[in-house]
């Protein structure tokens, strides 16, 4: 077993699976939303296709580009992190090879894409997309914070719309794509992470924000029913559930402030539970709609994704710092 995990080790460490739940939580909400709401049904394959089907396919597409982009990070920062004597990275620290990192974005993507195929051309298409932004944010984003934020909320939101491009309630992307941008601008500042967030990145941030919040608009107004914006089928109390999510995320960022104050440690605080976060949005959404059924499947995909999670990171954690005895 601990040779296993040690040969996996630098796969995991590359990929970083252990933080990809929120990614995937991203897809399988859109599946769970659109297949448990008649009025959703977007394709044939998400009214017909079996429920775990469209579900494995989320985990697929989702895992693979999470996964591109991490070891895509690692792989062009490679020359910088040792010229900044930076630890953390698999790469610098020897325990993966740069061919490995090269061999792992190429599998990651076609793993992504192979997911998407599940669910039509249009979702492929979506994932290419996505792949480009993902480059893009690594290549440029996260130099110019501005840019980096917009990117990164436009990636999460654009998660969800891989299995139904053509889901008509787009307040819950909305909800994914403002989140991520505030966890990221968050992190960055909290963080003390270079370089620091100037007026002028807060400024190009929300004009993309307010452009992407129109586009989303405009799209959700072309598919609007003689209902309106808001469809009949989703309560006006749902929005509810996922704003008392915020309120208990904005309560633990406040009190890992107070306890390690700003820095490294309360930035990767603020990342890690901000890319777990959508899950909890995902059940919020589908409780306060009623969808039961929905948000049983979603709770228990929830809670299984966390321990699995929590026991690769532990594990992982027990292979790099053995438990010994000391004499």
């Amino acid at each position: 077993m601990r040779k296993t995990l040690i040969k996996l080790a630098p796969m995991l460490k590359l990929t970083r699976v252990t933080t990809a739940f929120g990614a995937v939580a991203n897809l399988w909400f859109v599946i769970l939303w659109s297949r448990f709401n008649e009025e959703e049904l977007g394709n044939e394959v998400m009214m017909n296709a079996p429920v775990p089907f469209l579900l494995a396919g989320g985990l697929i597409a989702g895992v693979g580009l999470y996964a591109f982009g991490t070891s895509l990070n690692d792989l062009l920062d490679v020359h910088r992190d040792r010229a900044l004597g930076r630890v953390g990275s698999p790469i610098v620290d020897g325990s993966a090879s740069i061919e490995l990192a090269v061999c792992l974005v190429a599998a990651m993507l076609m793993l992504s894409i192979l997911g998407a195929t599940l669910f039509g051309t249009g979702a492929i298409l979506v994932t290419l997309l996505l792949a480009t932004a993902i480059l893009i944010f690594n290549v440029l984003g996260k130099f110019i914070p501005g840019l980096g934020m917009v990117l990164l909320s436009v990636i999460y939101a654009g998660h969800m719309l891989i299995p139904d491009l053509w889901v008509r309630f787009l307040l819950p992307v909305w909800f994914v794509m403002t989140h991520a941008m505030v966890v990221a601008g968050l992190a960055q500042h909290l963080g003390r992470r270079s370089p620091p967030i100037s007026k002028r990145a807060i400024i190009f941030a929300s004009i993309g924000w307010t452009l992407c919040t129109i586009g989303l608009i405009a799209l959700a107004w072309s598919r609007r029913g003689s209902d309106g914006l808001w469809p009949d089928y989703v309560p006006a109390t749902s929005v509810l559930y996922p704003l008392g999510f915020v309120i208990l995320f904005v309560i633990m960022i406040v009190r890992r402030y107070k306890k390690v104050g700003a820095g490294p440690i309360l930035g990767e605080k603020i990342t890690r539970y901000g890319a777990i976060w959508p899950s909890l949005y995902a059940c919020g959404w589908l409780a306060g709609s009623g969808l039961w059924t929905a948000f049983g499947i979603m709770t228990a995909l929830t809670v299984l994704g966390f321990a699995v999670m929590t026991v690769l990171r532990e594990l992982y954690s027990l292979v790099e710092h053995p438990v010994g005895y000391r004499l």
